[in-house]
């Protein structure tokens, strides 16, 4: 029987693979790591799961021996919701859906699990140190992204998604890029907002 860690290795391995397959800045971003020898995976801070029922979809993260972050609890927002889960020497897996009932019924998620399924990574943030200078480097590269950075300069955490990749004419995967400082490790729920809307078609 495999361990609770080989097992979570395969995971990042299949999903980051997928991912990549699918989504032209992760895949740039990963060749010109991998040509320097560091690949994408260190620097991968959390990877996002959308989902209809985060309690059922977090069952199978359990399994690999995560566990959800008891200091943050539930995230909420205007019109879904997520729990983060940790596992030590892994990124987090940030697990979100739309509220039932009309609160959700604004939210883009509900349709993009019924498009993609809840088997895929939304998006994969990786952590940068100085997030204008990557923007700059990546739209060099002909990479565009959604709206402005989410986050003012010096403060804890800043943020932005590249542009959607399509997928059967509907908005797919997107790459975050991240950058943290004061030793924050948590997701501010006005940030998490403005990237969820960034990503509207």
């Amino acid at each position: 029987m495999m361990s609770d860690n080989h097992q979570t290795d395969v995971f990042f391995d299949e999903y980051i693979e997928r991912f990549l397959s699918e989504n032209k800045a992760a895949r740039c971003l990963n060749d010109d790591l991998s040509d320097c020898g560091v690949g994408l995976m260190p620097l991968v801070d959390h990877c996002t799961l959308r989902t209809l029922d985060v309690n059922t979809r977090a069952k199978d993260l359990l399994r690999l021996g995560f566990s959800q972050d008891q200091t943050l609890g539930v995230l909420e927002f205007d019109n879904w919701w997520a729990k983060v889960y940790r596992k030590p020497g892994y990124p987090s897996l940030f697990v979100d859906q739309a509220f039932e009932g009309k609160r959700g019924e604004p939210s883009l998620i509900p349709d993009w699990v019924q498009t993609h399924g809840d088997q895929c990574f939304h998006h994969i943030a990786v952590l940068v140190q100085d997030i204008k200078h990557a923007i700059d480097k990546m739209q060099a590269r002909k990479i565009e992204f959604s709206g402005q950075i989410v986050g003012a300069p010096n403060t804890d955490l800043r943020q932005i998604f590249t542009q959607p990749e399509n997928k059967n004419g509907k908005a797919y995967t997107v790459l975050e890029l991240i950058e943290r400082h004061n030793g924050y490790q948590g997701f501010l729920p006005p940030q998490a907002d403005g990237l969820m809307e960034s990503s509207r078609l």
